[in-house]
């Protein structure tokens, strides 16, 4: 059994980071943290950020309401916020380096919350092919919103996520760049798990 094993997967929306840390995650049997979810729970209980932030629950990020556009934004407004983010570093941090490995998924994992993390992928794809991805899902959840408008959102969202002070979207040095724009998910994985099983089997080295 791997004791600690670290792999930190960063993205901008809609890129696939998502789906392909829950698949590693399964495919190695490591523990999996959507830290996204702790940002839209932060952004969806409303009030004081930093409060919400210091005081979140387990059963927070188990909300219906998490996987909203509205949430998505609320979740990129409150991450911009220094004091919610250090709130937030001790809980990610401590789940990185649980024994049994583990999958970690955001946009500051492998340059702020897990900078010696054993395997650091950055998931990406184009505007377009991203916001095509995320109107589709929002279609299936029966939300009324155009392409034009989610791509619009999409591309505020990255902004806002780029620029902000505290922790700005960028890939670490040392990542390993994964491009979804024409890859199947079966493929995008396979790329995943290939990258972190180089990676292991230097460490056995």
């Amino acid at each position: 059994m791997v004791k600690r094993f670290t792999v930190a997967i960063d993205g901008p929306a809609a890129a696939g980071k998502g789906t392909i840390s829950r698949a590693v995650a399964a495919h190695f049997g490591f523990a999996h943290l959507d830290t996204g979810l702790l940002y839209r729970a932060v952004g969806a209980l409303g009030g004081d950020p930093i409060a919400a932030a210091r005081g979140l629950r387990p059963e927070d990020l188990r909300r219906d309401d998490l996987r909203s556009a509205e949430a998505g934004q609320a979740a990129s407004r409150v991450a911009a916020i220094p004091e919610v983010r250090a709130a937030l570093v001790a809980f990610q941090q401590t789940f990185a380096r649980r024994e049994g490995g583990a999958v970690l998924d955001g946009r500051d994992i492998g340059t702020v919350i897990c900078p010696d993390a054993e395997v650091k992928l950055y998931v990406t794809a184009s505007d377009e092919v991203r916001a095509e991805r995320r109107w589709q899902e929002l279609r299936a959840g029966g939300a009324a919103t155009s392409f034009a408008e989610v791509l619009e959102d999409l591309r505020a969202r990255d902004a806002r996520d780029r620029d902000r002070a505290a922790a700005p979207l960028k890939p670490a040095d040392d990542a390993v760049l994964l491009d979804t724009t024409e890859l199947t998910i079966e493929s995008a994985v396979k790329k995943a798990c290939e990258a972190i099983e180089r990676q292991m089997g230097q460490g056995r080295g």
